[in-house]
């Protein structure tokens, strides 16, 4: 079932993050996810941190989950690694993909946004994170809506 806060998302454009997500994973062995919540008052990157603990991202094999956690009235975003990812990627590899995200998201082109920031992410994430033949896909590549 999908929720929509603000008509904020289609079915439609779900399905077309979703693709973009099995996509990405083809090209690395990555586990993407996006979060969109209706609003986030505090710190968005610590929101983000338990959306990533709430969705049990960390319970990946490799621990490489990524989470795009996007708060859509308050217009904040975020996009966070597990430590399997940290200990490989610097700064500007989050920084490239933020500011992929805020180009798009001023114009307020969010799915284009998400889309293209998501296959950045696995254009990226299979320098250090290549797919296997035997790669599976661990966590779901539906968008989850916060309540």
């Amino acid at each position: 079932m999908y929720h929509t806060y603000s008509n904020m998302f289609s079915k439609l454009e779900c399905t077309i993050i979703e693709k973009a997500i099995a996509e990405a994973e083809l090209n690395c062995a990555g586990e993407i996810r996006v979060h969109i919540d209706k609003k986030c008052d505090g710190d968005v990157v610590e929101s983000a941190i338990r959306t990533f603990h709430r969705l049990s991202m960390q319970k990946t094999k490799l621990r490489n989950g990524v989470l795009f956690y996007f708060a859509s009235e308050s217009r904040k975003f975020a996009v966070i690694g597990d430590v399997g990812i940290n200990e490989k990627v610097g700064k500007d590899f989050w920084d490239s993909i933020t500011s992929t995200l805020e180009t798009y998201f001023r114009d307020g082109n969010f799915v284009d946004g998400l889309v293209v920031g998501i296959r950045q992410c696995g254009e990226k994430l299979k320098v250090f994170f290549p797919y296997q033949s035997d790669d599976k896909d661990e966590l779901p590549n539906t968008v989850s809506f916060g309540d």
